[in-house]
């Protein structure tokens, strides 16, 4: 290691774990940890911390079960802050649709339509827990 410490991965806390972690998994095409699948033999599904890797198992996202979660009331300026949000980025207006579409498709909620920003273009989503993410060009 070196002299600083090194970012191991962003936990989104969430009241589902495998249903916050499933939509990212599917929404950015990774995979999960070893031993982080769902269970395929008929055990019931009792996973309270989940993790995502890319394809070279470096971790892109945990999830951690909570029993409460009061959902971020953003963009308005009272109730609950977004306090974090994602930024994940595309090439292209085109490609910006076809991601709007997929995320919708998945369950996102578009929270704020900047598509027409000429410098700029960009979807604001609430996931199913209801934390803010931005797609945007870049």
């Amino acid at each position: 290691m070196g002299e600083y410490p090194q970012l191991l991965n962003t936990v989104l806390d969430c009241t589902n774990a495998r249903e916050l972690a499933e939509f990212y998994r599917q929404l950015l095409g990774v995979r999960y940890r070893s031993d982080d699948e769902p269970p395929t033999d008929g055990t019931p599904d009792d996973a309270d911390w989940l993790v995502l890797t890319d394809a070279n198992g470096l971790r892109k996202l945990a999830f951690q079960q909570v029993d409460d979660l009061p959902r971020a009331t953003w963009p308005e300026s009272s109730g609950v802050p977004q306090q974090l949000h994602l930024d994940f980025t595309v090439p292209s207006r085109a490609e910006l649709e076809r991601q709007r579409q997929r995320a919708v498709v998945l369950g996102a909620g578009i929270l704020l339509d900047r598509n027409d920003d000429p410098d700029e273009p960009l979807y604001v989503f609430a996931d199913l827990a209801g934390h803010p993410f931005c797609i945007f060009v870049a």
